[in-house]
């Protein structure tokens, strides 16, 4: 058996997770044009304001068997004091001899970069896929997860990387969801602004600037730029159902923003997250099918939190799930220190489903 460290071989770095993990377990990755995406370094804004990147897969025997992708996010690095490089995409067979091999190629690249920690998984940051998975192996994810075999976390930590920021990630049974109090919303100074086709770019610009208020003061987060959220969400009006993402406006202001989308992962996996002669075939099939659905991100403005907005908010989202026709809801990690949102979970009644935390290596 002869492993190979390869650099730059985007092809390997979107096949390696299907020769990793074989068809059988609950890992289902973002279409390949996303991941080519997400590496091209003349349209990723990530990469375009400078911010310097690198990938590698392991073959064996010619075929990949492993990835990861290093970068420095300097405006993040600015933003909180840290001098941090930080992974992500960490997929690979278990191996340790092919763990050791991406990893060393993590860390040599944040040394060469001056950084003093390696951290991750960031796919490719705190807003987009974030953590490892280290418990509630199994179970389905939904779109925007992480998931990961549990020979992912042992190999880290057989590496040197230890457990911190620890997470958890929902899913509700939307038939018997319990709707939150939306009575504040009786006060006609509010209305909802559904996210549409018609006026997408609009609503999403407010969804952006409500989005960074209400994080402003959450660990790890960055403002995200305008260029930066169109190239995260731009696409995500192909697949849009207007009926499930909204913003609250209080007397035209945006106060309050969910975005919600169908679950992909079923189509993702028919598809082998590849467009193929078939794939709108399959997609129409899972549109007539869909029945789960998956909250991206929700966030108040700071100076409206403590007020209800956001449990009437999910009371209204929760309610168009349901005359939608949808029965599962997913939503994307919330952090242990989150203490609001988690309260929020529990009034609805929703069951925690994967647990995850980043891994964080110092160096010396």
């Amino acid at each position: 058996m002869t492993l190979d460290l390869r650099e730059g071989d985007r092809r390997a770095f979107f096949e390696a997770p299907f020769h990793a993990y074989g068809a059988s377990g609950a890992y289902v990755s973002p279409l390949r044009s996303d991941i080519e995406r997400m590496l091209d370094a003349a349209r990723n804004p990530l990469w375009t304001a400078g911010n310097a990147f690198a990938f590698w897969t392991v073959h064996c025997d010619s075929r990949p068997v492993g990835r990861i992708i290093a970068h420095v996010h300097g405006q993040s690095n600015r933003e909180h004091g840290t001098r941090r490089a930080q992974f992500g995409f960490f997929d690979c067979v278990d191996d340790p001899e092919v763990a050791r091999l991406l990893l060393d190629a993590a860390e040599r690249f944040a040394r060469a970069h001056g950084q003093t920690e390696l951290v991750g998984n960031f796919n490719l940051t705190a807003m987009q896929q974030c953590g490892v998975m280290t418990d509630g192996f199994g179970q389905a994810g939904f779109t925007d997860m992480v998931v990961n075999p549990p020979h992912i976390p042992r190999l880290l930590e057989a590496h040197g990387f230890v457990p911190i920021f620890p997470m958890t990630t929902f899913e509700l049974d939307v038939g018997t969801a319990h709707l939150p109090d939306r009575a504040i919303l009786d006060d006609p100074a509010f209305s909802f602004a559904p996210i549409a086709r018609h006026d997408f770019p609009q609503r999403m610009e407010e969804a952006r600037l409500v989005l960074n208020d209400g994080f402003a003061r959450n660990p790890m987060f960055v403002p995200l730029t305008a260029e930066e959220f169109q190239f995260q969400a731009g696409e995500m009006m192909a697949i849009l159902d207007p009926r499930l993402s909204t913003v609250l406006l209080e007397e035209g202001r945006p106060v309050g923003t969910l975005i919600c989308i169908p679950d992909l992962n079923g189509f993702l996996r028919a598809t082998r997250s590849r467009i193929r002669l078939l794939t709108p075939w399959h997609y129409l099939r899972y549109r007539m099918r869909r029945r789960r659905a998956v909250i991206i991100f929700y966030s108040v403005v700071h100076d409206r939190h403590g007020r209800g907005l956001m449990g009437a908010i999910l009371a209204r989202t929760t309610a168009a799930l349901r005359q939608a026709g949808y029965r599962q809801l997913g939503i994307t990690w919330i952090a242990d220190d989150n203490a609001a949102s988690l309260r929020q979970m529990e009034k609805l009644g929703a069951r925690p489903l994967h647990r995850l935390h980043l891994y964080r290596k110092a160096l010396a």
